[in-house]
């Protein structure tokens, strides 16, 4: 059985911009393609004219029209859809708990604008259990990204810390024959940021840009082993992890980074890291969950 890539679809541009982005990637790795467009009859509380059956039918002429348009561009795509009476967070939840991602569209400005995520985009990225890739539109169009350049990916903490984060960058690299750049950026840590064996540690190294070094090293040892075809590029730079992520990957075909899975008693959380690329990418961004 293929493994499946789960779609958000409501017939906007961004919705387009993200189905466009899952068949391309699907027709890569040999995977089915699954949209998902959730509508559930809430009639308003106002004195406004609804029709619960036309609001029915639009429903699932939004499915038909984003089916058929990928349909018309991709003919070998293995493809359904559905309608999924529900709001959105929960019926995609649902939809992507055995699904190997969910693929997401979101709203671009300018620059300094940047993204426009959405409650719901925001939530679904925190909560999900599979990797959840956010696709940008721009000016109105679809702009899925770049058709080369590197994948690009944020590697922190050690090597099983960030495993599912770099099998995943790993994945997406070869399956585009693409180079990977790891990314590993680092900060003066404060006074008690680092144990007196970790200081020791960076102390024979010769400092903590080659401990950095090391231990990022240490992290992709493995994955440069299994995927020998992924030309590899390690990247350690002094700075935040957002900003040094932003900064290498403004060409990127696409930007991985992580979530760390925890329970919080202010519910769940993207980090700041995931939250900064999210909001201010120019590629497609892809948050992976882990533990």
């Amino acid at each position: 059985m293929k493994r499946t890539l789960v779609v958000g679809v409501d017939g906007s541009t961004e919705s387009r911009a993200a189905a466009d982005w899952a068949a391309e990637e699907a027709e890569r790795r040999d995977m089915h393609v699954h949209l998902v467009h959730a509508w559930l009859w809430q009639p308003l509380a106002v004195p406004v004219v609804q029709d619960r059956g036309v609001e029915a039918r639009r429903a699932q002429e939004i499915l038909e029209e984003t089916q058929a348009e990928l349909t018309r561009h991709h003919p070998r795509l293995s493809l359904t859809a559905e309608v999924v009476p529900d709001v959105p967070v929960p019926a995609l939840l649902r939809a992507a708990k055995d699904a190997e991602m969910l693929v997401l569209g979101t709203r671009g400005h300018s620059a300094l604008a940047g993204f426009l995520l959405g409650s719901y985009g925001q939530q679904l990225i925190a909560s999900t259990e599979c990797p959840v890739v956010s696709v940008r539109a721009r000016h109105g169009i679809a702009a899925p990204g770049p058709a080369e350049g590197e994948v690009v990916v944020g590697q922190q903490g050690g090597v099983e810390e960030s495993a599912d984060v770099l099998r995943f960058a790993f994945e997406a690299a070869a399956a585009r024959r693409s180079p990977l750049r790891a990314v590993r950026a680092w900060s003066m840590p404060p006074v008690y940021g680092y144990s007196p064996g970790s200081l020791w540690i960076a102390d024979q190294l010769g400092g903590l840009e080659p401990y950095e070094k090391a231990a990022l090293e240490q992290a992709l040892e493995p994955w440069r082993v299994r995927y020998p075809e992924v030309d590899v590029i390690a990247h350690v730079e002094h700075g935040s992890a957002g900003h040094v992520l932003l900064s290498v990957a403004s060409d990127a075909q696409l930007l991985v980074v992580g979530r760390q899975i925890r329970d919080s008693a202010l519910g769940t959380r993207t980090g700041s890291v995931a939250h900064a690329v999210l909001h201010h990418s120019a590629c497609p961004v892809a948050v992976v969950p882990h533990h």
